[in-house]
């Protein structure tokens, strides 16, 4: 649980910065990082931008999981990525001068910090591993995207969940997996009542157990061939 009145993070000692693109600054950067960005508690469900907003900066996630997606015309969401601790959202936008094609919101307590836009692109133009560290994310999330794309289009439902709890499994890490029904199934990209039912098949098939409403990963190997991985 997050102490709701401590929003301050001090960039020198955040665990979360060491994993983030900002992990090889040096005492200089590091000082200058800190002395731009701001920090915020959320709560959960909380928005952080909106899809159709122009981008003002981007956030680091310090603490917490938050949920980037978009809307389809009927207004039900496809989520497209879970970022975890460490990861900066936001940013994609920037380079364009669009508005932003997606929303975030967050999935439990966060703390969240903000880097102001004309920092965050000067912080870019003198850093050069902060500069590659970008063209690498960028060029990741493009193939990631594609596999994406051709999961939606291509596979079964049961195929996806399973596709999906392995990516789940690495964001939430030694975690159980911590996420709504809902959430679950536009993750996935499906109904709820669906979810649900294969939700129960990979329990009675041993691939994973059900506490509650967290799920506990038992057989990676088969989920990994079931997702055709």
């Amino acid at each position: 649980m997050l102490e709701k009145s401590h929003k301050h993070v001090s960039c020198a000692t955040c665990e979360a910065r060491k994993s983030s693109l900002f992990g090889d600054f040096c005492d200089h950067d590091v000082s200058q990082l800190e002395e731009d960005k701001s920090c915020a508690y959320y709560k959960k469900n909380q928005p952080i931008f909106l899809e159709g907003s122009f981008p003002r900066g981007v956030y680091c996630i310090n603490q917490g999981k938050v949920k980037v997606f978009a809307r389809g015309d009927e207004g039900k969401e496809q989520i497209i990525h879970i970022a975890k601790e460490g990861e900066i959202i936001g940013f994609r936008a920037m380079f364009s001068g669009e508005p932003y094609k997606v929303a975030a919101a967050t999935l439990e307590e966060c703390n969240i910090c903000f880097i102001p836009k004309e920092n965050f692109l000067s912080m870019i133009d003198e850093n050069p591993s902060l500069r590659n560290g970008i063209m690498r994310e960028l060029s990741k999330e493009l193939g990631e995207r594609a596999i994406f794309i051709t999961n939606l289009a291509q596979k079964s439902v049961r195929e996806r969940l399973a596709f999906a709890l392995l990516i789940l499994g690495d964001v939430y890490g030694q975690d159980l997996i911590n996420l709504t029904r809902e959430d679950m199934a536009n993750f996935v990209g499906t109904a709820t009542e669906t979810l649900i039912r294969l939700l129960k098949d990979f329990k009675e098939e041993g691939l994973i157990e059900i506490h509650t409403r967290k799920l506990e990963i038992l057989n990676k190997e088969k989920l990994l061939k079931l997702a055709g991985k």
